[in-house]
């Protein structure tokens, strides 16, 4: 399954001098184009493996690691319980 449909991420990688910033910003509008069409665990685990052995310094990169790393750390609501005064 191709999970850069847009080549986004790609594309990123091609980018001299590129920013972490820069790359935050192509990564969530990566996220928003992907309309939940596929496992975004399985495309972040897929593309990583494909970039980091040739980009590892790369602050997409990163990007990438950090969204595999964080993956599972959704924020949960906490509940307030109400003053009955």
């Amino acid at each position: 399954m191709d999970y850069d449909p847009k080549k986004l991420i790609s594309e990123s990688f091609k980018i001299n001098g590129i920013t972490d910033v820069e790359c935050r910003s192509i990564f969530f509008g990566w996220v928003l184009d992907s309309n939940n069409c596929f496992d975004m665990n399985e495309a972040l685990k897929i593309l990583y493996q494909k970039y980091s052995l040739d980009y590892p310094k790369h602050p997409m990169t990163k990007v990438l690691l950090e969204g595999l790393t964080k993956k599972n750390n959704k924020r949960k609501r906490k509940r307030v319980p109400r003053n009955n005064n």
